[in-house]
């Protein structure tokens, strides 16, 4: 070996898996900073570890979102069932070549995603390439595995990071699905126009952009409502920093809501709805305030 190897076998990094690991999480981290302001204003509000797993499942979430509402190419089938093989070998064996498969592997392992949740996600994900207009079972269906689940994802994370793989009470994992209902068919609503027209998508049962008034948009808002605050009530049930960044995105969500409200049904499907960027600030800033206010001083807490 001369002296030019030596050098560099001294600057080659470590090739260990911790450092496969981290170096996936970095390039699953990229996927939530690119995609969503709203999520990812709540979960930067979260303990590290906690969001890295976050961020983990959003990337693994993302990608198979993108196989069928953005590529959307004749082999769409072939690559979305390629990548579900790819993350379910992922979560059995502890490595994948893809980068985000590895990195959501290593959170469903460890708190505890399983079957159970992944199952399903994929195969709402199916739904998308083939159906276009739901009844109430196909939409009941669909929304469970395109958001539900994911609210249960979430909550492994939030009650698991750090303690291990451990069942979910069920009472606060119902309120977790009604949450990721909310923000589905939240997003659903804001995007009535956009989802037919360039998707050729209906997901709310007989409901059309051309066609949906004023009655029907209330009676849609105030089920969003029900569900968010079905949720609401499982908050207690959360870490303090998981409970902060969850309420942020409740509220960011709920504001959008009161916008799609109060936008009128005929221009909705023309117009997408949001929140201003400074406006989530200021909301994350307040709930990340007022929970340093509820935490317990050391003096109170040793009584």
């Amino acid at each position: 070996m001369n002296d030019a190897d030596a050098g560099h076998e001294a600057d080659a990094p470590d090739t260990d898996l911790a450092l496969y690991d981290r170096t996936a999480h970095d390039a699953a981290s990229q996927v939530i900073a690119r995609y969503s302001t709203s999520f990812g204003m709540g979960t930067r509000l979260l303990p590290r570890e906690m969001r890295a797993h976050i961020e983990n499942v959003y990337a693994m979430v993302r990608v198979a979102d993108e196989i069928v509402d953005t590529y959307r190419g004749p082999d769409a089938r072939e690559l979305l069932d390629s990548f579900e093989r790819e993350v379910d070998a992922a979560v059995t064996r502890g490595f994948s070549t893809n980068l985000v498969a590895h990195a959501f592997g290593r959170t469903a392992a460890s708190v505890g995603i399983t079957d159970a949740q992944i199952t399903p996600f994929f195969a709402s994900m199916r739904m998308d390439l083939d159906k276009t207009v739901h009844t109430d079972e196909s939409f009941r269906t669909y929304v469970y595995g395109s958001a539900e689940v994911i609210g249960e994802m979430c909550l492994a994370v939030f009650l698991n990071t750090g303690e291990g793989p451990r069942p979910l009470p069920p009472e606060v994992a119902e309120g977790a699905r009604r949450l990721g209902a909310a923000y589905q068919k939240v997003n659903f609503l804001r995007d009535l126009g956009a989802d037919e027209t360039a998707l050729g998508r209906s997901y709310f049962p007989g409901v059309k952009s051309e066609t949906l008034d004023d009655a029907q948009l209330a009676a849609l808002v105030d089920d969003c409502r029900g569900d968010v605050e079905a949720a609401e009530r499982c908050l207690p049930a959360l870490p303090r920093r998981a409970r902060v960044g969850v309420a942020t995105t409740i509220e960011i969500y709920t504001r959008l809501l009161d916008r799609i409200a109060q936008t009128p049904a005929t221009e909705l499907s023309a117009t997408r709805v949001r929140v201003p960027d400074r406006i989530k600030l200021a909301i994350a800033l307040r709930h990340i305030i007022e929970g340093r206010r509820r935490e317990p001083t050391p003096e109170r807490s040793a009584m």
